[in-house]
């Protein structure tokens, strides 16, 4: 007669089988997960950034407005050039 594997050396070359097939699973949804981990942090640090360069200008502030104003404050434009442009950019 030859060699047979008993039923209990049967049923654990089968788990090892599914076991290292699991593993491999196992693996993939770890990196999987890393993955998804590693964007949400770069999508964070991305909208952080985006916030602090918008941080120099006030909300609803026109940079066009500031620009005028920056020009009457150094002397470049005396107040009635600085109001009629103020009104025209004010203009719908």
């Amino acid at each position: 007669m030859g060699l047979r594997p008993t039923d209990g050396e049967a049923v654990v070359a089968l788990m090892d089988g599914m076991m290292g097939g699991m593993g491999w699973w196992m693996v993939l949804w770890g990196l999987v997960g890393l993955a998804v981990l590693v964007l949400v942090v770069l999508a964070i640090v991305r909208l952080i950034r985006s916030d602090s360069s918008r941080a120099g200008t006030p909300v609803g502030e026109d940079p066009a407005q500031l620009e005028l104003r920056r020009r009457y404050a150094t002397g470049q434009i005396d107040q009635e050039e600085y109001l009629r442009r103020l009104d025209d950019l004010r203009r719908p």
